[in-house]
């Protein structure tokens, strides 16, 4: 009998519906030579939900969500939807509000090191030895979410004491929320190598602080197995680009991990290779770490290998298909390795034959697949 998967497609703005067409295209190949299907509904996020109904986050999507096995997100917003007022919708209201609306409380972002793309890191080859971590980001708390205001006229909140406007957000954590992200990482830990950095600012902030007496609370009464280590943020920054081969789980709150990861996202060499996996109480989301990319959207340049290793994760996280999921992932490494590159992961070597564009990188993974 043939299983059947429910994917809850949202293309989003930008470059979005062109590497989302790559995923269809692969998971296509993938029902071929598994046995499985996938039935697709496409819904509005973000700008085009804008556009289409003056809301980044229409009912009917959350509800096309909700009825889904799992969610594959491409990318939102654009200069066209930038506004400072508090009264307009924006693009990333949508994000925000679907991450919330389904629970998914736990981000995980893979940071793996292909061998052929070394060269198209950031950092010299030598530092990249080892590395391969995973970023744990709580996802529906703090400043993302905390209480924030706007007030046009406020006493003193000018330059030399005169009325002026003023705005605040609010780090806002609660006991639960730290507990169960934490508990996310040390769980992910003891599959891996055994050891949690906790990612704050207790020296200055008293939601750290809190933080990291609920982590270490938790190690001592249940992940005592699990290494433990404490850093603060500013030195975290530091460390992704000194010795990254040093982090196998990081976990640390929204903000935080919102900049940490795409920082890490460099050591890949290209946003365009980082995938993602939102988790919680709900339908499971899966999107690339990178934005919509207006400025070469269709052009038939972009990079769909972020989305695609989205799809592995899905494959391997909502669909318990991990051969399949093996399978994507050593399609990918094999024609990296064969030399193939997108604009952003190309160097000087990268020979003008070897340089392919959006649909042609999907060909070529398909074409692998099928051996």
């Amino acid at each position: 009998m043939t299983t059947t998967h429910h994917i809850c497609l949202l293309p989003g703005d930008g470059i979005g519906p062109e590497i989302t067409a790559e995923a269809v295209k692969v998971l296509g190949a993938i029902g071929e030579r598994s046995g499985a299907s996938f039935r697709f509904t496409e819904a509005l996020l973000g700008g085009a939900a804008i556009d289409a109904t003056g809301s980044a986050l229409p009912e009917e999507t959350l509800a096309a969500a909700h009825a889904a096995d799992a969610v594959l997100l491409a990318a939102i917003g654009g200069p066209k939807w930038d506004t400072t007022s508090p009264d307009k919708p924006r693009p990333e209201q949508g994000l925000l509000g679907i991450r919330k609306a389904l629970g998914l409380y736990a981000n995980l972002r893979p940071v793996k090191i292909f061998d052929a793309l070394k060269d198209a890191s950031s950092l010299k080859p030598e530092y990249l030895e080892g590395v391969d971590m995973l970023i744990v980001r709580e996802l529906t708390g703090g400043l993302y979410f905390g209480d924030r205001a706007r007030q046009r006229s406020v006493p003193g909140a000018a330059t030399g004491g005169g009325p002026g406007q003023r705005a605040y957000d609010t780090m806002d954590y609660r006991e639960f929320e730290i507990e169960r992200i934490a508990r996310v990482a040390f769980e992910a830990a003891r599959t891996r190598r055994g050891k949690v950095h906790s990612v704050d600012k207790a020296n200055v902030l008293e939601s750290s602080r809190l933080w990291r007496e609920i982590v270490h609370r938790l190690h001592a009464a249940e992940f005592s197995d699990v290494e433990l280590v404490d850093q603060l943020v500013d030195n975290s920054a530091m460390q992704l680009v000194r010795w990254p081969a040093q982090f196998d789980v990081m976990v640390t709150e929204n903000m935080f991990g919102d900049i940490l990861s795409d920082e890490a996202s460099m050591l890949t060499g290209s946003l365009g290779m980082l995938a993602s996996a939102s988790l919680g109480d709900g339908t499971a989301l899966y999107e690339p770490s990178h934005g919509s990319a207006p400025d070469i959207a269709g052009q038939g340049i972009a990079n769909p290998l972020a989305m695609l290793l989205s799809v592995e994760l899905m494959l391997r996280m909502s669909f318990g298909m991990a051969e399949a999921a093996d399978a994507l992932g050593a399609a990918i490494e094999g024609v990296l390795a064969d030399g193939w590159r997108t604009r952003d992961i190309a160097d000087a070597s990268t020979l003008p034959q070897k340089m392919v564009g959006t649909t042609a990188m999907g060909d070529l993974i398909v074409e692998r697949m099928r051996g």
